[in-house]
């Protein structure tokens, strides 16, 4: 087998190793059972890398994450770590990798499996077969803009300024992913802004709009302000297939729509830089559900956003569509028989560990395979 994809893990902190481990059962399973090989390395990323080197990421680390064909990294932070200043925070290592790899498009699907249809909180009949993906831009917005800061004004009174600030390019590149993801959906497309009260959302709504009328008219768009798509996602989500929005409403509705779920344990994600001359994308997958420190090192986390994520990675970074939906099927047989781990649980169920969760799941993988 040549080992010709290269992979960078980062577990990270708290449950990040724990359910990386399950990752890497798929990883060896498919180099027996599917001959296909990665060329795995392993780095420090977070309060780990602080721990072992003063810094949130190395730039040897860095330098790994850019030259790997794909980074999947576990979590970062957790209380040890919050009194250290900013720049040695476990997060700035993650806020440096998605800055220096120019990620700008964060792919956020929000899934019900049958098997966890009533976990969500919604009624079963709203969120039955719901498949949702949030398109948010990542590197621009609120979060980026200048000015922003705090300062104490002449009558002694304090003012916090951030700017919401894009440009045209920033605007139609993740556009133009949302635009090819929906290609290869249902073609339709939900661009969501604010341009009744935000200058920075009518040039949103603007750009979109050409940009369809130029390349994409083949995928049906519509325009939908986000306080009313926060209404919509509880009162009718599955209206929607494909969502592109900025980075700061991305933030809130990726958030809103994982809800519908059930459980942040379940739910994967992609960050995507821009194509290069041979049409690769820098990109980095990572689960929703963040570091958990309050159970870390129990064994009882759920991993099945981290294999989610992986299996996202071979989606999207090589164009393995066959594994992915592979892995896909086996997580939603697992989950069907009722193997759960304790934020899934629901009545009829058998608690697991998450080590166990990764053992049934590549049991499930050799059924589907025999």
């Amino acid at each position: 087998m040549a080992a010709n994809k290269s992979l960078l893990i980062l577990p990270g902190d708290g449950i990040g190793p724990e359910v990386m481990r399950q990752v890497r059962r798929v990883i060896d399973w498919m180099a027996k059972r599917r001959s296909v090989s990665f060329n795995v390395s392993e780095g420090l990323v977070g309060g780990a890398a602080y721990e072992s080197h003063g810094s949130p990421l190395s730039d040897e680390t860095m330098a790994d994450a850019l030259a790997a064909d794909a980074v999947l990294l576990g979590a970062v932070g957790g209380p040890k770590w919050d009194q250290l200043p900013y720049d040695k925070r476990p997060e700035r290592g993650l806020l440096r990798l998605r800055k220096e790899m120019d990620l700008f498009a964060n792919l956020r699907p929000a899934v019900v499996y049958p098997g966890l249809v009533d976990a969500s909180a919604l009624k079963p009949d709203l969120v039955r077969d719901l498949d949702i993906l949030i398109v948010r831009e990542l590197t621009g917005g609120v979060y980026f803009g200048e000015p922003r800061g705090i300062t104490t004004l002449p009558d002694g009174q304090r003012r916090g300024v951030n700017t919401q600030v894009y440009t045209t390019n920033e605007i139609i590149r993740v556009a133009k992913v949302a635009f090819e993801l929906a290609r290869k959906r249902q073609s339709r497309l939900h661009s969501v802004e604010k341009a009744n009260v935000m200058e920075s959302g009518v040039l949103w709504r603007e750009e979109v709009q050409k940009l369809h009328d130029a390349d994409y008219t083949d995928v049906t768009l519509e325009h939908m302000y986000a306080d009313n798509c926060a209404m919509q996602l509880v009162r009718a989500p599955k209206q929607f297939d494909v969502i592109v929005t900025d980075n700061l409403f991305g933030d809130i509705l990726s958030d809103c729509a994982a809800m519908l779920t059930g459980s942040l344990g379940m739910l994967p994600s992609a960050s995507f830089g821009a194509p290069d001359a041979a049409g690769r994308r820098k990109a980095m997958y990572e689960p929703v559900h963040g570091s958990a420190p309050d159970i870390a090192g129990r064994d009882i986390a759920n991993p099945l956003a981290t294999i989610l994520s992986f299996s996202m990675m071979l989606r999207y970074s090589f164009d393995m569509d066959e594994d992915a939906n592979l892995i896909e099927t086996a997580v939603k047989n697992v989950l069907a028989s009722g193997i759960r781990t304790g934020d899934i649980m629901g009545p009829n169920t058998a608690r697991v560990s998450c080590s166990t969760m990764g053992e049934t799941l590549v049991r499930e993988l050799d059924k589907l395979s025999a």
